[in-house]
């Protein structure tokens, strides 16, 4: 069995055997469905001791209320300050770099007048209170936290609230730490579908919050999507996806890692190479082989590439850069000379990384722009999480005098044309109230 797919833009099949690679439905086990209906009308009906007990079985945590689960500030700083010296480093350096670029997201408030005195315009406020979910025991990501919790405060959120399972009573250093750096306003060690019910529901001892974010296991994606219209959610990801378009001049071995860096996710992310030099493409396949061994995670990346990967040969940059639009990928690299030309070509990517060293791996880190992006093709619609995912508009109407006589009549036509004769009326009313204002 060929360790990756390799396809061919010339080949009458190519739509179908590209289409089929593509094809991911995200599956919803009956089980875990009624599973987390089970746990959040638990959570909404019995409050603190739903969480209480689900605590107890899931994380083998015992407390007799809530407030014993907080976990103190003090404990972030000292994690923090315990953490070697080259790691807080980093975590620090990649906080800045975010918070740098998500201040340049933030949106203001803005007004305009009209001849009549008339004011329009848009308010822009902050969200009151928001929850991140953030993973615990081995499968913990300090970058997440900070990639979620970093746009929230630069948005001007009121309070950010995480949650963080702790199995066994077990808690991950490095996102305590990174709590810290955040700015992080309550942390709890309750996870799993019992902690998005609290969140949004609330308990006697949790307020609940207008909105949800941060990754989790297939229980948490399943109560995430249950509790929206309560409260707002992030997005549902897919697997992890990296599609790169390549000219031949990167060095194999680098490409064929950009593909590992997202094939070792799990046996259903999803990394494409398009290129349109059948040698290259030979080398990088002969790169993957090489080094495929060499890799810690390398059943996971072995299976990944087999079933969902492919090495794909284009007719030109131009057929590339097409085929890149119709993925829609989450991440997208364009490794070649000149790469802000091809760039322009592209409309549907969650981030595009430009040219041979902007590797998809600093984007996770320290790059700066957020790593929670759309997948499964759901970039044709969606953007990267921001600070205007933390930020709601409102409008702004300020009628004149004036304007109510002009904009009345408008209004009022319109309105008897729908039959609702008291929207009519009531702009009727101010047609002629002798006001000059």
């Amino acid at each position: 069995m060929s360790l990756i797919n390799r396809l061919d833009t010339r080949s009458d099949d190519f739509r179908a055997r590209l289409h089929a690679l593509l094809a991911f439905e995200a599956s919803e086990d009956a089980s875990i469905e009624r599973a987390v209906a089970d746990i959040l009308l638990d959570v909404r009906t019995r409050g603190d001791g739903a969480v209480l007990e689900y605590t107890r079985r899931f994380d083998r945590v015992q407390a007799a209320f809530i407030r014993e689960l907080d976990i103190p500030r003090a404990d972030w700083i000292a994690a923090l300050e315990a953490l070697p010296r080259e790691q807080r480093a980093a975590l620090e350096a990649a906080a800045d770099r975010i918070r740098v670029y998500h201040e340049r997201q933030r949106a203001e408030t803005w007004t305009y007048a009209e001849p009549d005195g008339t004011v329009l315009g848009q308010k822009v406020t902050p969200l009151d209170r928001v929850g991140l979910y953030v993973p615990g025991g081995k499968a913990a990501y300090p970058s997440s936290l900070l990639m979620n919790a970093i746009p929230a405060k630069v948005a001007g959120v009121g309070e950010v609230v995480m949650v963080t399972p702790t199995p066994d009573g077990v808690r991950n250093p490095m996102v305590l730490a990174a709590a810290a750096i955040a700015g992080v306003d309550r942390a709890i060690a309750i996870g799993g579908a019992q902690a998005v019910g609290a969140l949004a529901y609330g308990t006697p001892s949790i307020v609940p919050v207008d909105k949800i974010v941060g990754p989790g296991n297939a229980y948490v994606a399943a109560a995430k999507r249950r509790v929206y219209g309560t409260v707002g959610i992030d997005m549902i990801a897919g697997p992890s996806e990296i599609l790169v378009i390549c000219d031949g001049g990167t060095p194999a071995d680098w490409i064929a890692m950009d593909l590992f860096s997202q094939a070792e996710h799990d046996e259903l992310a999803q990394a494409i190479l398009l290129c349109p030099d059948a040698g290259y493409i030979a080398q990088v396949e002969a790169a993957i082989a090489r080094l495929l061994p060499t890799m810690p995670r390398a059943d996971i990346i072995r299976t990944s590439l087999a079933n969902r990967g492919a090495l794909i040969l284009v007719r030109d940059l131009e057929e590339a850069c097409a085929i890149a639009n119709d993925i829609a990928p989450e991440h997208l690299e364009i490794s070649t000379a000149e790469p802000e030309c091809w760039a322009d070509l592209i409309r549907h990517a969650g981030a595009i990384f430009m040219g041979t060293h902007s590797s998809e791996s600093l984007g996770d880190y320290c790059a700066g722009p957020n790593h929670v992006l759309p997948t499964s093709r759901t970039a044709r619609f969606s953007s990267p999480l921001g600070v205007y995912d933390f930020q709601k508009r409102s409008s702004l109407i300020k009628v004149s005098g004036a304007g109510a006589r002009t904009l009345g009549r408008v209004a009022a036509t319109l309105a008897y044309g729908e039959g609702l004769q008291a929207h009519a009326r009531s702009a009727e009313y101010r047609l002629d109230d002798g006001s000059a204002s």
